[in-house]
């Protein structure tokens, strides 16, 4: 998907939310447990109930991984389902890779290739030959860890480093690098106060931005300080839209929580 077909898919549905895809049997409704493949299961319940109110869907690897071949087959299930019933929607393998660059090269493809991903998110701290690999992809795109939403974020993404913190060096650095144009990057929306000085580095770029709902981020303030003419941003929230209610009314909670997200964001794009 190209970022063009992106911004049209934003102004088709009046929406920018991302949808996280992470899936814990021990949070699911019990009565999905029964099924053959519960993961999928949830999964298709709940784009099948959120599709028209959402522009991406954001499996996190780790929650598939953790159940072995049987998580890693409902993954397949779940992108592929996506790609075949839903192909506008931009989908995000939140694998936060980060390797040399063989390794990079079989990661881009296991995501690119393989599971036919829009994005995969990636660490950058190994430099650019650990991301450059991922950026050759033609109409795929790489979504850098900038500054996350994480209390932990605190300990060496803000540090000062030869008089300019260190999240700020990865972003200008970045820039530079072969096929920027297809990078997106991660910002926490509990971070919203540094939006400004990001934006004053990296203007039109997509932002990925987790922290919305369960962390506490105030989607008004990330829009003020991180919103650019093509909107710019793509708003993620997990826990909050899925896990909404663990009975069999899990998909419709699901996507009344959509909803109410989707019409906030459709008031800030009207204005």
């Amino acid at each position: 998907m190209t970022q063009n077909q992106l911004i049209t898919e934003i102004q088709k549905k009046k929406s920018f939310l991302c949808i996280g895809l992470d899936v814990d049997l021990n949070k699911i409704p019990q009565h999905l447990l029964k099924e053959e493949d519960p993961i999928f299961a949830f999964n298709k319940a709940i784009i099948d109930a959120t599709h028209h109110l959402c522009v991406s869907y954001k499996p996190n690897t780790a929650f598939y991984e953790a159940y072995g071949l049987k998580g890693w087959k409902a993954l397949e299930k779940t992108i592929k389902y996506l790609n075949e019933n839903h192909p506008d929607i931009f989908t995000i393998a939140d694998a936060k890779r980060g390797d040399i660059g063989n390794t990079s090269t079989m990661y881009a493809k296991a995501f690119f290739e393989d599971l036919a991903f829009d994005s995969v998110t990636v660490a950058p701290y190994m430099g650019k030959d650990s991301v450059e690999p991922f950026l050759a992809f033609e109409n795929k795109h790489t979504i850098l860890l900038a500054l996350t939403s994480n209390q932990g974020a605190f300990d060496f993404q803000t540090k000062t480093v030869e008089g300019k913190e260190l999240y700020k060096q990865v972003l200008e650095t970045s820039k530079t690098w072969k096929n920027s144009q297809n990078l997106m990057y991660v910002v926490g929306a509990t971070k919203a106060e540094y939006l400004a000085d990001i934006r004053n580095i990296i203007p039109d770029s997509f932002l990925l931005v987790p922290g919305v709902g369960a962390q506490g981020g105030n989607l008004q303030d990330v829009c003020k300080y991180g919103m650019t003419n093509n909107v710019g941003l793509l708003i993620n929230s997990s826990r909050g839209i899925i896990y909404a209610s663990n009975k069999e009314d899990f998909a419709q909670v699901a996507a009344e929580k959509a909803k109410e997200l989707q019409q906030e964001m459709q008031l800030i794009l009207s204005k």
